[in-house]
């Protein structure tokens, strides 16, 4: 199925073995594209059996890295840069995440969303206002974006669903600081949408084994293919 003029589109893992039963789509940083996470489908392919993995190019060309391409321009001079963004991005990745489950003939409860900084900030954004939960979300070294310095109950009415999320941060993070962790932590408790968390020792701003495997374990779980 070609990519729509207009839309965003990515690399893709096929399910080993038949039709895909379950949707894992990863959502890359700052400056990187698709190619960047789609690896980690590759790694978590025999935990996740039957599983389609995609992981789309973001919309916009990173001014910052003429390569790479971005979910929303960052340039810090706008204190509510990252809430403007989030939500410009989201009608857009709503219409690939429901393209992408029509194309597998799935329910919007066997999708899971994996983020990685700012893919993180979409996830978190984009998965809380399905209609219908996500099986689960994981975000990688994120932030939960609200408007300018928030309360989480000043969004408390745009929350449709409450998917299980795992947050995996680096103590090292000198791009987003671990505290981000944290805050993304408590806000999502505040808002009673059940967290869990894993910082790991010694990482700065990517994913080490430790974390891909907490991810991998907890979408097993998430998806009910694990106890």
């Amino acid at each position: 199925m070609p990519a729509v003029a207009g839309e965003i589109d990515g690399p893709r893992l096929a399910p080993r073995g038949g039709a895909a039963r379950r949707l894992v789509v990863f959502l890359h940083g700052y400056g990187a594209d698709g190619n960047d996470l789609i690896e980690l489908g590759r790694a978590w392919q025999d935990i996740l059996p039957d599983t389609a993995f995609v992981s789309p190019h973001a919309p916009e060309p990173c001014s910052q890295a003429p390569t790479g391409r971005q979910w929303f321009a960052l340039t810090f001079r706008d204190p509510d840069e990252r809430w403007t963004g989030v939500n410009k991005a989201a009608p857009m990745l709503e219409r690939f995440l429901d393209a992408e489950l029509a194309r597998h003939k799935l329910a919007p409860s066997a999708l899971a969303l994996v983020g990685f900084s700012q893919g993180t900030m979409m996830a978190l954004h984009i998965g809380l206002r399905r209609a219908i939960a996500p099986a689960a979300i994981v975000g990688y070294s994120g932030v939960f974006v609200l408007p300018n310095n928030a309360a989480p109950d000043a969004i408390a009415a745009e929350v449709k669903s409450r998917p299980p999320v795992l947050l995996v941060h680096g103590d090292r993070d000198d791009l987003i600081p671990p505290q981000a962790l944290f805050h993304a932590a408590e806000a999502l408790a505040a808002l009673e949408v059940p967290v869990e968390w894993h910082m790991s020792a010694g990482v700065g701003h990517g994913i080490d084994g430790e974390g891909l495997r907490h991810g991998g374990e907890f979408l097993t779980r998430r998806f009910g293919l694990r106890g």
